[in-house]
């Protein structure tokens, strides 16, 4: 919805949220990956407004059911970003 299925902050959102949605393969985005492993999920439940998705789902009438997220499932939303991430140009 944000990021855009190419993960460069173009998808339908990406524009409605505050701050914008930033484009994940840029080459210090890709820098900070390689730096920093886990840094995409690791961000985004650690971001000071951790409320960002969701406002911004909420304020878009995305309904997205209740999901009970376990560590194997920020691993794998982990490694699904970072491979998109690493075969953009």
């Amino acid at each position: 919805m944000c990021h855009g299925s190419d993960a460069r902050g173009t998808g339908p959102l990406a524009e409605k949220s505050s701050p914008p949605t930033p484009d994940l393969t840029t080459p210090e985005f890709k820098q900070r990956l390689r730096d920093y492993p886990g840094v995409i999920v690791s961000s985004i439940i650690l971001r000071p407004n951790g409320d960002l998705i969701p406002k911004t789902l909420r304020e878009n009438a995305v309904n997205l059911p209740a999901f009970q997220w376990k560590v194997k499932d920020f691993r794998d939303l982990n490694d699904y970003l970072t491979g998109i991430i690493s075969k953009s140009r």
